[in-house]
């Protein structure tokens, strides 16, 4: 889902992305309804980065 301010990205830091492209709601909203699953329930104080995979810093 593009917004406007996502529309103004310059391609650059999409490059940066190892699955080359940007994170969409659906991505987030998949992560969440794992972790509130029974599946994720062994997994506490965790940090959940759904970014893609590692870029460059």
């Amino acid at each position: 889902m593009s917004t406007p301010m996502t529309k103004t990205f310059p391609d650059g830091p999409k490059a940066l992305i190892p699955l080359g492209r940007m994170g969409m709601p659906e991505d987030v909203a998949a992560a969440t309804l794992f972790l509130a699953s029974d599946e994720a329930w062994f997994i506490t104080g965790e940090i959940l980065e759904v970014h893609g995979g590692p870029g460059s810093d």
